[in-house]
């Protein structure tokens, strides 16, 4: 078997998403549905020999694809993957197939359009990680926007149009400031090569204000404070389905170009201003936890939960040691796992009650025990709960975070009590005592839907849990020689 594997995994989803658009309008919707149940489930099998085939002890880029795109700017188009890209990858193809199935029902108007959108974002952020062209990346980083302000926009809540403005303000205006550096960047190699910009040498004053141009993109994506108000207004209207892909995908993709273009690009400036981004990573996962705490509405509780999360990442990438880095990757991909149910759970209750608030909820695990029972185990990885996905990345980058500075790493457990006590108010006010109200009192429990989307994503975050070695051992190579890279700087670390 081979064929080229990651343009398979870019192009086949949006040309299942321009099949489903051609279904036309809503007198067609359950073939719309299941064209792209079946484009979602066929993309995700393409993807699967990104890890049956490769090689965990090459830390360099693999599945390399090369061609002309525009010759007389030397512009590529230049696929590859490694060990961080790859499991990124995989979590985008598995959300797709999760977030046609949990909009099967619920989505009844523009049935086509509503998939299509999701299944030409899910290969346009394959693409975000697979360029290793800088124009490439940046064509990607922009085009994903599209479908995810279409879906706010269109299938949101009552005030879509202004989260969906400030979600396309904040990300462009950042991305702009991306764009002045690959074209600098290019003017001083005549290429849009990332291979040949970590060659490059550039003194520092240059490297700070490349670094700076990266973070205002990367930053905002992830959200990092105090560039995160974006996100809860676009988690509240968006409908289930993008809550999910924002959540559990595009966050990641600003701490994934902070690995691929700002450390290895600037690893003197990423030394330099480390200091500055575990501050800032801390503010956030302290400061955004206590926000988190007297959220009313469930959507932007977790979704608060999701910033303070985040900074958890940035921590244990810019802690520059093994254990910290492959902590923030994990926390990455089990974040996704984590997330993207809570947010699905609230979607079940939504489309029952068509209410978010905490006050209307109250003794759901009498009328709704399996729901509950997923809700629950949930909320508990959420706080990181030993045994599930949430633990394996938090108390990896704790250790890290140890080796760095042990105040560092007192600051980043706290998350563990603040995480538990906002994830707790939430369960036992929603979820146990009696029953509120006669709306909670007519609750139906789960169908086998919404059984079969919150049993795989309970069975992930369990494996990955329990057994988070093939994950660790498929990054190690790669973080250990982006550490050796970043070592080569000649400023030491957090000044």
């Amino acid at each position: 078997m081979d064929y080229p594997v990651l343009s398979f995994s870019i192009w086949l989803p949006i040309l299942f998403g321009v099949l489903v658009l051609a279904t036309g309008n809503d007198r067609n919707a359950t073939v719309a549905r299941w064209i792209a149940l079946a484009g979602s489930i066929a993309s995700f099998i393409v993807t699967l020999p990104l890890w049956t085939r490769f090689n965990y002890d090459d830390g360099g880029f693999q599945f390399q694809e090369g061609h002309n795109w525009i010759p007389s700017f030397n512009i590529h188009y230049h696929l590859g993957v490694d060990g961080i890209a790859v499991p990124l990858i995989l979590l985008t193809s598995f959300t797709t197939v999760i977030v046609v199935l949990a909009g099967w029902e619920v989505i009844q108007k523009r049935v086509a359009q509503y998939m299509a959108a999701f299944l030409i974002m899910s290969g346009l952020m394959i693409g975000v990680f697979s360029a290793l062209d800088g124009l490439l990346f940046y064509v990607f980083w922009e085009a994903m926007l599209i479908p995810m302000f279409i879906v706010i926009g269109v299938w949101g809540g009552p005030n879509r149009v202004y989260a969906t403005i400030k979600f396309f303000l904040y990300t462009l205006l950042g991305s702009l400031l991306m764009l002045v550096a690959f074209i600098y960047l290019y003017h001083q190699t005549n290429s849009f090569e990332l291979v040949d910009y970590y060659m490059l040498p550039l003194p520092l004053s240059v490297q700070l204000m490349i670094f700076g141009a990266f973070f205002m993109a990367f930053a905002v994506k992830i959200p990092m404070w105090p560039v995160h108000t974006w996100l809860p207004d676009a988690h509240v209207e968006a409908p289930t389905g993008g809550s999910v892909v924002l959540a559990a995908i595009m966050l990641k993709l600003g701490a994934y170009g902070f690995l691929r273009f700002a450390m290895p690009i600037a690893p003197d400036a990423a030394n330099y201003l480390s200091g500055a981004m575990i501050a800032l990573s801390l503010i956030a996962v302290v400061y955004i936890a206590l926000v988190a705490l007297v959220q009313q509405d469930m959507k932007k509780l977790i979704a608060y939960s999701s910033i303070s999360h985040m900074g958890f990442v940035t921590l244990g990438l810019f802690i520059f040691n093994p254990l910290g880095m492959e902590g923030g990757i994990v926390q990455m991909i089990s974040h996704g796992f984590i997330s993207g149910a809570l947010f699905l759970c609230v979607g079940v209750l939504y489309d029952r009650m068509h209410s978010r608030q905490i006050a209307d909820y109250g003794g759901v695990a009498n009328k709704m025990p399996i729901f509950a029972a997923f809700a629950v185990l949930f909320a508990m990885a959420n706080t990181g709960l030993p045994g599930t996905s949430g633990f394996v990345g938090e108390f990896l980058v704790i250790l890290g975070a140890l080796q760095a500075n042990f105040w560092f790493a007192f600051l980043a457990a706290t998350t563990l009590i603040f995480g538990a006590a906002y994830t707790l108010w939430m369960v036992k006010r929603v979820y146990f005592g009696d029953v509120a109200n006669q709306h909670v009192a007519e609750l139906q429990d789960i169908n086998q839907r919404e059984f079969l989307i919150l049993g795989v994503l309970a069975v992930a975050t369990l494996a990955l849990g329990i057994w988070p070695q093939p994950l660790t051992d498929m990054t190690h190579a790669t973080v250990n020689q982006l550490l050796a890279h970043l070592a080569q700087s000649k400023i030491p670390a957090g000044m």
